[in-house]
C-alpha cells in the first residue's frame, strides 16, 4: 500500500478515539495514544478549530469542506513548504515533495505503471510471496508466537522488493530492510523541527543522516537503473518507470528522479500496507463472527489454493474487512497540511490568509455524522446498498483530490492477496492480557509490537 502523492504527514494534532466495543481496546491514556487529545466536539463538528502555541488550525472534518480544499479551490491550498522540505530531506524529490507542473509531470509520467493493466502483472508476484510467507509460518509450533506488525513489516518489504525488481529483489530486500531500519529515528519529528533556522539545521543533519544510510541502496538502485535502461523489456516497476515517457512532453526521469520516486514508493508504500495489516489481525482476533464469514468466503472461492489477481472480484467481503479495518485504523492518519494563500470561507467558518488548514483521516472516518456506530467494526458499512449516498470525501484513506494516492489499486490488491494467503491457512489470537497502544510516526503502530498466536486452520 502507498501513501505516495497523498501527502501522509508526520505533522498531526493530537485526536481522541472513542472507546472501542471490542475487548482487548486500545488502551486510552495521553500518554499511549497520540490521537488522545481532541474532544469528543471535533467527531461532530464540520470544523473545528484548535488553538496551540503555534497559532489557530482549522481541522475541516466536513466532506464538502474536505471537497473545497482538496479539488474545488486547490490553488488556494497549497501543501505546507515546511513539509515538503521534510520529505525532500528524507526521500529526495518525488511525489510526495514536488509541486506544481513538476509534480504534475511526473504524476504523468508514473501513472501507467500503477493502471490496473500494470498492476494485474504484479499479482503473481504478490501472491507467490504470501504464499513462501505462510509456508515459513506453517514450520512454526502450533500456538506459535510472532510480533505480528513486524512480520507484516517484513512481508510487504518483500513484496514491493519483488514488484520493483523481480529477479533481484533478494539483493534489494536485505539492503532496503537494513537502510529502513536504520533510518526509523529520521521519521521523528517535533516542535523543533517548524522552527526558524533550528528547524533548517535539523533538516540539513537528517539529510546527512538518510544519504549515509541509504547509500549501499543507492549504488544498487543505480546499477539496477543502468540494467533496466539496457534491457527495456522489464516489466517489473522499476524497468516500467526507467521507461516511462511523458504522454504530452515525451520526457523521461533521470536516473536520480528514478531514484527519489523508488525510495519514495518503498518508505510510503510497504510501511502503510505493513499497517493496514497489522490492525487487520488485530480487528479478527476481536471480532470472531467477522473471522468466520471471511474463512468461509476464502475457503468457497479459493478451496486452499494460493489466490490470483482473478480471484479478488469475487472475495467481496475479503475487500470490505480491508476497508473497514482501514476505516478504523487509517495507516497514515492525517493528510498534509495546507496553508491559505487568501481567505476563505469553508463551511461557514472564517480562514484568514495564510491558516493552517489539516484533514484528518482518523476523525473523518468517526464522525457522526456521516457513520452509523462508527466505534464498531462492520465490513458490511461498506455493501453497495449502505455505501450509496456516503459522500465521496467521507472516507480517505488513500487521501483525496488531484494528488489521491497513485498507487491505491496496487495497494489494494496486495492487500487483499495477503489476507487471503494468510486466512485461509491460519487464525491469529492476541497474547492474553496484551494492551496495544498506538504510536505514531507517519504511519500508526502498535507500540512495541502486536504479540499473536499462530493457530492452524
Amino acid at each position: 500500500m502507498t501513501a505516495i502523492d497523498a501527502g501522509q504527514t508526520p505533522v498531526l494534532v493530537g485526536m481522541r478515539p472513542p472507546p472501542a466495543k471490542a475487548s482487548g481496546a486500545l488502551s486510552s491514556n495521553g500518554r499511549d495514544n497520540p490521537f488522545d487529545r481532541i474532544p469528543m466536539a471535533a467527531y461532530q463538528q464540520p470544523v473545528w478549530v484548535q488553538k496551540g502555541l503555534l497559532g489557530r488550525a482549522w481541522l475541516v472534518n466536513d466532506p464538502a469542506g474536505v471537497k473545497q480544499v482538496l479539488i474545488d479551490k486547490v490553488g488556494n491550498y497549497p501543501k505546507m513548504d515546511m513539509e515538503n522540505r521534510f520529505f525532500r530531506a528524507l526521500f529526495g524529490d518525488g511525489l510526495l515533495s514536488r509541486d506544481g507542473e513538476a509534480w504534475r509531470a511526473h504524476r504523468r509520467i508514473m501513472a501507467p505503471s500503477f493502471d490496473p493493466r500494470s498492476v494485474a502483472g504484479y499479482a503473481g508476484a504478490m501472491a507467490d510471496a504470501a504464499a513462501e510467507f505462510a509456508d515459513g509460518w506453517a514450520r512454526l509450533d502450533n500456538d506459535a508466537e510472532v510480533d505480528v506488525s513486524e512480520a507484516m513489516t517484513l512481508l510487504t518489504l518483500e513484496i514491493i522488493c519483488r514488484t520493483m525488481f523481480s529477479s533481484d529483489y533478494e539483493e534489494m530486500t536485505t539492503l532496503t530492510g537494513s537502510a529502513l531500519s536504520r533510518s526509523e529515528d529520521a521519521f521523528n519529528f517535533n516542535l523543533l523541527d517548524i522552527l526558524p533556522v533550528i528547524g533548517g539545521l535539523r533538516l540539513k543533519q537528517r539529510e546527512k543522516k538518510f544519504a549515509a544510510i541509504f547509500a549501499p541502496m543507492d549504488g544498487a538502485v543505480r546499477r539496477l537503473i543502468e540494467s533496466r535502461r539496457a534491457d527495456p523489456g522489464r516489466t517489473d516497476l522499476l524497468g516500467r518507470l526507467v521507461a516511462a515517457l511523458d504522454e504530452e512532453t515525451g520526457a523521461k526521469l533521470t536516473p536520480q528522479e528514478v531514484r527519489d520516486e523508488v525510495l519514495t514508493i518503498f518508505v510510503a508504500g510497504h510501511e502503510t500496507t505493513a499497517s493496514a495489516m497489522t490492525f487487520c489481525w488485530y480487528l479478527l482476533s476481536h471480532y470472531p463472527e467477522w473471522e468466520a464469514r471471511l474463512h468461509a468466503e476464502l475457503d468457497e472461492v479459493l478451496g486452499g489454493r494460493t489466490p490470483t489477481e482473478a480471484d479478488l472480484p469475487k472475495l467481496p467481503l475479503t475487500r470490505r474487512i480491508i476497508e473497514e479495518s482501514m476505516r478504523l485504523y487509517p495507516p497514515a492518519p492525517g493528510i498534509s497540511s495546507r496553508v491559505a494563500k487568501e481567505a476563505d470561507v469553508i463551511c461557514g467558518e472564517k480562514v484568514p490568509k495564510g491558516g493552517v488548514i489539516a484533514i484528518s483521516a482518523w476523525v473523518l472516518h468517526r464522525h457522526r455524522a456521516f457513520w452509523d456506530a462508527p466505534e464498531t467494526f462492520d465490513p458490511d458499512r461498506f455493501l453497495p446498498e449502505r455505501s450509496a449516498g456516503r459522500p465521496r470525501f467521507a472516507y480517505l484513506p488513500f487521501g483525496g483530490g488531484p494528488r489521491v494516492c497513485i498507487g491505491q489499486m496496487m495497494a489494494m490488491t496486495e492487500a487483499t492477496l495477503i489476507l487471503a494467503t494468510l486466512a485461509q491457512r491460519f487464525r491469529l489470537r492476541m497474547r492474553p492480557g496484551h494492551q496495544v497502544a498506538i504510536q505514531h510516526r507517519v504511519t500508526i503502530r502498535p507500540r512495541g509490537g502486536l504479540p499473536m498466536r499462530i493457530e492452524r486452520r
